[in-house]
């Protein structure tokens, strides 16, 4: 991989790792982009290595991950949108390097111990997403294999996930392609991008529900990348 947009066709979703803490130069690529992230944005990430407490026994990832020991709390408010919007984007941008750096990732949103995450909060802030990051076999589990089969067999098509009033460029074409290959919470795509008098806007129908701005965050960065920028 060469670059973030090519990271993009490479990401997939992994449950299974080895349990094995991160080597010092992976840690250390990882925390120096959320240290910049953090400061850019005003966002608070924290990177877990060699813990597995919150993802550790069946009742707490619900059998759904195995050998976690390592992964990136994504901290907030849950009424602030904008916020969740921003790890969104943010938080993929970093599955996207961590790709790059030849580790595998996941996206979590509830089957974790929310409470056994060694990070500290203020009253209105919880651990409203983790990521998963860690070393993992070149071939999928069978576990694996029929939880992605799952997740995508009624995947939207790339026609589904826009509209427009006219011929779209190649560069949106390019974007939409991108977005199609975005994580999203049950894989639903909520994200639909427009294109109207040239101008592009991206919506979600519903904001405040459950992970739908951090899905709204990373579809944008997907276009983004698609796109060439923007």
């Amino acid at each position: 991989m060469t670059d973030l947009l090519d990271a993009i066709s490479h990401r997939c979703s992994r449950r299974k790792y080895k349990p094995k803490a991160l080597e010092v130069s992976a840690a250390e690529t990882l925390q120096d982009l959320i240290t910049e992230y953090c400061g850019k944005e005003n966002l608070k990430i924290r990177l877990i290595t060699a813990n597995g407490d919150a993802f550790n026994g069946f009742r707490k990832s619900y059998g759904m991950f195995s050998g976690v020991c390592n992964y990136i709390a994504l901290i907030g408010n849950k009424t602030d949108i904008i916020g969740l919007e921003k790890l969104g984007y943010y938080g993929e941008l970093l599955v996207l390097n961590a790709t790059m750096l030849g580790l595998g990732t996941c996206w979590v949103g509830g089957t974790f111990d929310r409470g056994a995450c060694p990070v500290d909060l203020d009253a209105d802030e919880s651990v409203v997403c983790a990521i998963t990051v860690g070393y993992v076999e070149q071939e999928m589990s069978v576990k694996e294999k029929l939880i992605r089969w799952g997740a995508h067999r009624k995947s939207k098509t790339e026609e589904q996930m826009y509209i427009s009033d006219s011929q779209i460029p190649d560069w949106f074409k390019s974007a939409v392609a991108a977005v199609s290959m975005a994580p999203s919470a049950i894989n639903r795509q909520p994200v639909t991008f427009s294109y109207i008098d040239g101008t592009v806007t991206a919506s979600v129908n519903n904001i405040v529900g459950d992970g739908y701005a951090f899905d709204l965050g990373i579809a944008k960065l997907h276009f983004e990348l698609g796109a060439g920028g923007g």
